[in-house]
């Protein structure tokens, strides 16, 4: 009896509730909830998308948007998208590709995209991040080795989350420590029959730099791994024709498996992944996000058609678009300021405080400067740093850049003689 009451007592004393962590450890972002939900973390951003838009009622210089090249409100893709919802709805074709969603119009964006980066053939994607996820777990084995950039984004970390393959990870774009990860890998693969699968990003979307494919890609010669590239931030953006940063690199044809989204200069939502035939074709019939989720609706798909077309046949977006950024990137360096490594319209702004002093400082650009724009802290940046993270677009203006520029010399004199309080959150309500 006292062995039964015992066991008794110790399940009583070990059962909770699931939830309970929730209340007690709400995460990194989520201990600030109360203070920034609403102004600081999910705003409402409202009007039409643009340079500028309406937040709390004021309008805002926005630049807070993917919106690389203009096309979220460019009046051709706006009216093949109305014309595709009016005709299709948002319900066509139903079901996953697999079983009854396949249509031509599918199809005919998957030749386009692999034409566009040169790749043998491409597959349509209903989502981008699941879409990078699944494809890992698509290539990967047990048998296998992952090596990939210490700083690639959530949706490649959670990818190497369900894969059985062993990871080696190398310091961000440091080829000495590549080298070495891959040295190991091969040791790995020597015992189980396995491959190797190096996985990089073209542009790097929180500090703007390139993933390193021009350094990456002569290690084939001396290795044997096959090479996978998240350009989400590259389509649209780099190369010549904006087929993406191996173009930029003159590397195209050594990435093996391309995957980009339509979130940023495609202003839309879904994605694709081109490689070799027998790839593509393997992918199709085993990427579970894809098998096992609704197809992308018709209208986004030919509205994906018409921005790709719009990519390729108007290169003075993409032309503008740098013109913005090289402009706005210069201005910001010729003032004293910190923005990194960028090589891409990603633009970071650095700046030295705490937590409580970036809510200040946000708080008066947006409320006294009418700037809108993108903060980052801790645990994306170091303790101490601040991160004001800027995208420039081809819809913006060098009038907008110039008043942006010369706003963040303000703010930044306020922040460095300690106008902004470093220890009380700004109440946004005021």
């Amino acid at each position: 009896m006292f062995f039964i009451n015992l066991r008794a007592l110790i399940k009583i004393q070990t059962e909770v509730d699931i939830f309970d962590k929730f209340r007690k450890n709400r995460g990194a972002l989520g201990q600030y909830q109360e203070q920034a939900d609403g102004y600081f973390m999910f705003p409402k951003l409202e009007g039409e998308i643009g340079p500028r838009m309406k937040f709390m009622g004021k309008e805002v210089l926005n630049w807070s948007l993917n919106n690389y090249l203009g096309l979220a409100n460019d009046p051709e893709i706006r009216k093949v998208d109305a014309d595709a919802a009016a005709q299709y709805g948002l319900a066509y074709p139903m079901g996953a590709r697999i079983m009854s969603g396949q249509t031509t119009m599918h199809e005919k964006f998957e030749q386009m995209a692999a034409e566009f980066v040169g790749k043998e053939a491409a597959y349509l994607l209903n989502y981008g991040y699941q879409g990078m996820v699944s494809i890992i777990d698509c290539l990967a084995g047990r048998h296998d080795v992952i090596v990939y950039d210490s700083q690639s984004h959530a949706c490649i970390m959670d990818g190497l989350r369900m894969v059985l393959a062993k990871r080696f990870v190398y310091p961000h774009n440091d080829m000495a420590g590549f080298e070495k990860q891959l040295q190991h890998a091969e040791k790995v693969v020597a015992e189980t029959g396995g491959g190797i699968l190096v996985i990089t990003e073209g542009v790097f979307g929180m500090a703007g730099d390139l993933g390193a494919l021009d350094k990456i890609v002569p290690f084939k010669k001396k290795y044997k791994f096959r090479l996978l590239v998240d350009d989400a931030h590259g389509i649209g953006t780099m190369g010549k024709t904006g087929a993406g940063t191996g173009e930029h690199f003159g590397v195209q044809d050594q990435i093996d498996v391309y995957f980009g989204t339509f979130a940023k200069s495609f202003a839309g939502i879904g994605g694709f992944v081109a490689g070799e035939k027998d790839v593509i074709s393997y992918l199709r019939f085993n990427l579970r996000s894809q098998i096992y989720a609704k197809s992308l609706p018709m209208a986004m798909t030919i509205g994906a058609i018409k921005r790709l077309e719009m990519i390729k046949t108007h290169p003075e977006l993409r032309e503008k678009l740098w013109t913005i950024a090289r402009a706005l990137q210069s201005g910001f360096r010729e003032a004293g300021f910190d923005i990194g490594k960028t090589q891409s319209p990603v633009t970071p702004v650095y700046f030295k405080g705490g937590v409580a002093q970036t809510t200040h400082l946000i708080k008066d650009l947006r409320k006294n400067y009418g700037i809108f724009c993108s903060v980052v802290i801790y645990p994306v940046v170091p303790k101490g740093v601040i991160m004001l993270r800027i995208i420039p677009t081809a819809a913006h203006t060098m009038e907008d850049v110039k008043y942006t520029v010369q706003s963040f010399k303000e703010v930044k004199k306020k922040l460095e003689t300690g106008a902004y309080p470093s220890d009380q959150i700004a109440d946004f309500n005021n």
